[in-house]
């Protein structure tokens, strides 16, 4: 009996000190959540289609289901603990945010969020919601784009450094949301590089005055990872053969070779969300890190719907057209899992 005590205590000591040595997650998410409008009329901004009256029949019943999906997403994205990190793009307004917040079935989870209001002339911004027992941001800032033709307008990137709490460790973070392909993929494409540009520019005054620093980068490029905007112009690199410390790598590379993408357009798959992270963060004795494998698409079924135009599935909507459908996002949500002991 005395042996058999001394073995179950063995054991539990034994186990107790393999959920010590179990690395903890830091999750963080990307989500285009297509056209999250509140049905408040703002005169300095084209939002009429998406208020009471307007050619959509937008209201509050719809802008109500539109919270409730949003809120689902990132509760059954998170599991049992939520994303650490939420960077979503195609917000209206801080009134929209703080209804999803405080108002919607998210409010239990007791986010925080950190936006500016965009030249955007749809007024659809980028923001990024935070867990405060995970992450205190101590900076933020939106950076202007400026483009040659001066009478081009769209999304700032939003820039928030802080502190990962469970490591001390600062995480420098940008949430984009770049230049649709409206006119033509090449005939758009110099605005994407011209925003790539600015990216580039913020990012290397941070290499250059900080080493080794911790930098995710994540949004709705409209490129995809091997484009020139991303690829050349932005530096985000295949994680092919090792990494160095003051390197862009792009997680979703490994995702697009797996035929995985977060966005469907006239039946292919494309991988325009992305994440992309410094080389520090691939360092595994770094205190907080990930690998190439770390990223993912989140595809629960009820996200997705039969495309009968092309079969397969596709993401649910909230509009085909004009059509309300009450669906998510013409988008898959995104993450990746940071770890740390």
């Amino acid at each position: 009996m005395k042996k058999l005590l001394l073995l179950v205590v063995a054991v539990f000591l034994l186990s107790s000190v393999n959920a010590q040595k179990e690395k903890q997650n830091f999750k963080v998410m990307f989500y285009n959540v297509e056209n999250y409008f509140d049905t408040v009329d703002d005169p300095d901004k084209e939002d009429d289609e998406f208020l009471p009256g307007g050619i959509r029949g937008w209201n509050t019943a719809k802008y109500y289901t539109k919270q409730s999906n949003i809120s689902k997403v990132i509760s059954a994205l998170g599991g049992w603990v939520p994303p650490a990190l939420v960077g979503l793009c195609e917000v209206e307004s801080d009134k929209a945010l703080h209804d999803l917040t405080r108002m919607s079935p998210l409010k239990n989870l007791d986010y925080r969020y950190v936006h500016y209001e965009s030249p955007d002339i749809r007024g659809i911004d980028v923001a990024l919601l935070y867990q405060p027992d995970q992450f205190t941001p101590h900076h933020s800032e939106a950076i202007e784009i400026f483009f040659t033709n001066t009478t081009y307008k769209t999304r700032d990137i939003l820039y928030v450094s802080g502190t990962v709490n469970a490591t001390s460790d600062t995480l420098h973070v940008f949430v984009c949301h770049w230049p649709s392909r409206l006119g033509g993929e090449l005939e758009s494409e110099d605005r994407r590089v011209q925003v790539a540009e600015h990216l580039r520019h913020k990012v290397d005054s941070i290499f250059n005055t900080t080493s080794a620093p911790n930098i995710v980068i994540m949004g709705d490029f409209n490129d995809q990872p091997s484009n020139n905007s991303i690829l050349n112009t932005l530096g985000a690199n295949p994680l092919n053969e090792g990494f160095e410390a003051d390197k862009l790598y792009n997680l979703a590379f490994r995702l697009e070779e797996k035929g995985k993408g977060s966005h469907k357009y006239q039946g292919e798959w494309g991988m325009l969300d992305q994440i992309i992270v410094s080389g520090a963060l691939l360092d595994l004795k770094n205190n907080i890190n990930t690998t190439v494998n770390d990223m993912h698409v989140f595809e629960p079924d009820f996200l997705l719907e039969a495309d009968k135009a092309f079969l397969g599935k596709m993401p649910k909507r909230t509009y085909i057209g004009m059509r309300y459908r009450g669906g998510f996002s013409d988008h898959l949500p995104v993450y990746v899992d940071l770890w740390h002991d």
